[in-house]
């Protein structure tokens, strides 16, 4: 076989590879985007393939009134949560790398281990704790959950993007008398860009797709978006208006997308760029 044809086969297989994974993600993707755009009584048919003969906006007004409350209350949830645990991890990641505190290595393989534990393992604590400060079922509670669950991570993730960067710099800073906070607030944040977009997408992602933490610790009042969805579908009597779930379903998982879509090629720059250099 010739060069040439290797070239082409191997083309042709790349591609094909690339066509099927695609079709493997939108093609879930595609039955729910159009089920939500029938009536029940097409849905009834049972071709779930089959473009609806009268599309209807119906079942997304429907669903985004259910799920008003819950998108608000994640909202609420989500703003505070990614504010405080990237800046706080930001600030760690930067003293853990520059300023070689006592105990940095332990502290360090802390945060490791903190960050692998399953939140399983610390729902009952968590909730005493809460519950003794009077902060049970609350959103200042569940802010601070999220808050605490996203520091690991995000202090090894901005400490490993640190290290990528000049040490010359802070050096320099050094010896020009500059200290801590002046450091990282005109020379490493302002360089920090490519890791805070990792950093806001990772959180937006696990935040606002939480379930069991919001279950647990927001109280009936701050039931976050993907709580509100999961009482939607599950406590259904009756007729199951599956076009109304889709378009739930759709619509919970909007934020996360956009903001990946938005921000995307940031991401795949801060994670070449450092984010996942030991």
């Amino acid at each position: 076989m010739s060069r040439a044809r290797k070239h082409l086969a191997a083309r042709v297989a790349i591609y094909t590879c690339l066509i099927a994974m695609a079709l493997f993600v939108l093609g879930p993707l595609y039955v729910m985007v159009i089920t939500s755009l029938k009536h029940m009584s097409e849905i009834s048919s049972g071709n779930i393939l089959a473009l609806p003969h009268i599309p209807t906006i119906a079942p997304w007004l429907v669903s985004a009134h259910k799920l008003s409350a819950g998108f608000l209350n994640s909202v609420k949830i989500l703003i505070p949560s990614v504010i405080i645990s990237i800046a706080v991890g930001a600030i760690a990641g930067y003293a853990l790398q520059f300023w070689r505190l006592p105990g940095a290595s332990l502290l360090v393989l802390i945060l490791l281990i903190g960050a692998f534990i399953p939140y399983a393992v610390f729902i009952y604590p968590l909730v005493r704790i809460l519950a003794f400060f009077g902060l049970f079922g609350t959103l200042t509670g569940i802010v601070i959950v999220h808050t605490t669950f996203g520091l690991p991570v995000m202090t090894i993730l901005f400490k490993n993007f640190y290290s990528s960067l000049p040490v010359e710099l802070f050096k320099a800073a050094r010896v020009d008398g500059a200290g801590f906070w002046r450091i990282f607030a005109s020379i490493v944040f302002p360089m920090s860009t490519p890791i805070v977009i990792v950093a806001v997408i990772l959180q937006v992602t696990g935040i606002w797709n939480d379930f069991l933490l919001g279950l647990v610790f927001a109280g009936r009042d701050n039931m976050p978006m993907t709580v509100e969805l999961n009482n939607i579908v599950t406590t259904t009597t009756g007729t199951r208006f599956y076009n109304q779930d889709m378009a739930a379903t759709i619509l919970t998982a909007a934020v996360p997308l956009l903001v990946y879509l938005v921000s995307g090629r940031w991401f795949v720059r801060g994670i070449t760029a450092g984010a996942v250099k030991g």
